[in-house]
């Protein structure tokens, strides 16, 4: 997507970041990423369910943290910006700057993925220890915070909390995973409500005039494992509405995860594209084609 008149400042393997006099223009695009590779074949309008459901999020959460969220009316963007209203429409947020910090915060709540690997070899989760008789998508005996590195290219990696202390300061990671657990907490319960398992997800943060606030996005299927309830079976691998699907496909291919990644069949882009509005609907508790209308 090109935006004339606009300056893009950053392009991530989603988002395209433009700057405005106004904060930030952060746009969803329906690129999909497995594995830090973007694919070649994008899932039709990925992007506006990314945006829809974190705007969900950012309201449903906002007594436990404030966010970055301006507006997702192109009324509201800068001149420049409402020219392209039709492109940025349900797709687009208007931010505000924040010094990221330069972690990942991940919350478990369940046994599975990297951790599921780790805790195999040594019974620990970057580091944390764990009883010795949990299964593959066992629930864990509480959630835990697990950060990770924050890799502009190339892959995140799991650091203990201890790493995490050595990055962002002491006071600071001892704040985000205090926030970090409180958010899981209550989206967990939320989304359990409807019918929903969030395995695990991972949350941004920024400071704002020194006020440590959500960002990016929050509890979608790009950060998140979303898990069917009625299909959760400790001991085996669970169906997702996530991007785990489009994972468990290339990894069908015999793709080896390097540059460039398999186009993407018909049915798997059909199926994808459900996958995510399910869970929007799901979660935000009204139809898809509303918030893009």
């Amino acid at each position: 997507m090109t935006l004339d008149g606009l300056e893009l400042i950053k392009q991530g393997k989603v988002r395209d970041l433009y700057a405005t006099d106004a904060g930030i223009l952060m746009v969803a695009t329906d690129r999909i990423s497995v594995y830090d590779v973007v694919l070649p074949t994008p899932i039709p309008d990925k992007g506006k369910v990314l945006t829809g459901l974190s705007v969900f999020w950012f309201d449903y959460l906002k007594d436990v943290t404030a966010n970055h969220l301006v507006s997702t009316n192109p009324d509201d963007f800068p001149p420049a910006a409402k020219e392209h209203a039709d492109a940025l429409r349900g797709r687009t947020m208007l931010v505000r700057r924040a010094d990221v910090v330069p972690i990942e915060c991940v919350a478990r709540g369940y046994l599975t993925g990297s951790g599921w690997k780790e805790y195999r070899a040594s019974q620990t989760v970057c580091g944390i220890a764990l009883p010795g008789d949990l299964v593959e998508s066992d629930r864990l005996p509480e959630p835990i915070f697990t950060p990770s590195t924050k890799a502009d290219e190339g892959h995140d990696e799991n650091i203990t909390y201890e790493q995490a202390c050595e990055i962002a300061g002491a006071r600071v990671t001892g704040r985000l995973r205090e926030l970090t657990l409180a958010l899981y907490a209550r989206a967990a319960s939320y989304a359990e409500e409807h019918g929903i398992i969030i395995a695990d997800t991972k949350f941004e943060f920024g400071l704002i005039d020194g006020e440590i606030v959500l960002i990016d996005e929050a509890l979608t299927p790009d950060s998140s494992r979303f898990w069917p309830a009625d299909q959760w079976h400790p001991g085996e691998p669970v169906p997702s509405f996530d991007k785990q699907y489009v994972r468990d496909w290339t990894d069908q291919q015999g793709w080896d995860h390097a540059p460039p990644g398999p186009e993407l069949s018909h049915e798997v882009v059909l199926n994808t594209r459900a996958k995510y509005v399910e869970a929007y609907e799901r979660l935000a508790r009204k139809s898809f084609q509303e918030w893009i209308e």
